[in-house]
């Protein structure tokens, strides 16, 4: 860390993350076997336990718990739909994710650190953080105000993926603020938004996703809270990353990219 507190790269904020143990649990199962090894597949990093039981409740529950302790419940028909029986070809040649809400077991995963693998080694470790980067857009779309700040990696892929561009067109439609970082092999000129290119390692490895909400008279805006998230590629295929919703870290990881990018 620098002496006023910022961190030195994105990866220093990794560090800070030091979220509880989580666990998910699915009740009263009846869909197929097919179905729990999915959820096991997608969290085969061990950053999220898996197991099951039969419980006096409703069928095909998911459950979230962190350190013992139940802090969301969602149905396993709606993680299905969103995350279990999607891929990430359908965010990036669609809007899909970003008019519908994210189950409230994936979003509350907020403040833990996860390695991810991206296809072929993996076909849903990475799609969390796709989830939850339409999560925060969706977030920032519905606001219609504050910042957006997203980083692409390559500003190409604003041009290249129509499902990506359909998302920041219609942001970009909104009173919002929105800036896009990444290395400049074409520049997105129909997009009303501040381009910001460059080639340094951030520039190439970064994946993040930053809504700061208004303030108006040093009040917080009423409106959906501030959220981040924040990824760097370690390798080919391999991402490390967290995501959360605290106001003194989102503002941290705001103020980084406003000065270092």
């Amino acid at each position: 860390m620098v002496a006023d507190g910022q961190p030195t790269s994105l990866r220093d904020m990794f560090s800070e993350v030091s979220g509880g143990s989580l666990s998910l649990l699915t009740v009263n199962r009846t869909r197929p076997e097919q179905v729990q090894n999915l959820l096991a597949d997608a969290f085969a990093t061990g950053s999220v336990e898996l197991s099951e039981r039969s419980l006096p409740s409703d069928d095909d529950l998911l459950v979230l718990r962190e350190d013992g302790e139940i802090t969301a419940v969602s149905s396993l028909d709606r993680v299905m739909r969103s995350f279990l029986l999607v891929n990430g070809d359908q965010f990036t040649t669609s809007t899909r994710g970003f008019d519908e809400d994210v189950p409230a077991v994936l979003t509350g995963m907020d403040g833990t650190l996860f390695d991810l693998r991206g296809y072929p080694d993996s076909n849903k470790e990475k799609l969390l953080l796709v989830v939850i980067s339409r999560h925060i857009e969706r977030r920032a779309y519905e606001a219609g105000e504050g910042t957006l700040r997203a980083t692409f990696q390559r500003l190409s892929r604003l041009e290249d993926e129509s499902g990506t561009r359909q998302v920041y067109e219609r942001l970009a439609g909104r009173p919002l603020d929105v800036h896009v970082y990444g290395v400049p092999d074409e520049s997105p000129t129909w997009l009303d938004a501040t381009v910001h290119a460059g080639t340094t390692h951030e520039y190439r490895r970064s994946w993040c996703v930053v809504y700061r909400p208004p303030t108006r008279g040093g009040v917080d805006d009423p409106g959906p809270g501030p959220a981040a998230l924040v990824a760097h590629q370690r390798a080919p295929n391999r991402w490390r990353g967290f995501w959360t919703y605290d106001r003194e870290r989102v503002e941290r990881i705001h103020r980084y990219l406003v000065r270092s990018f």
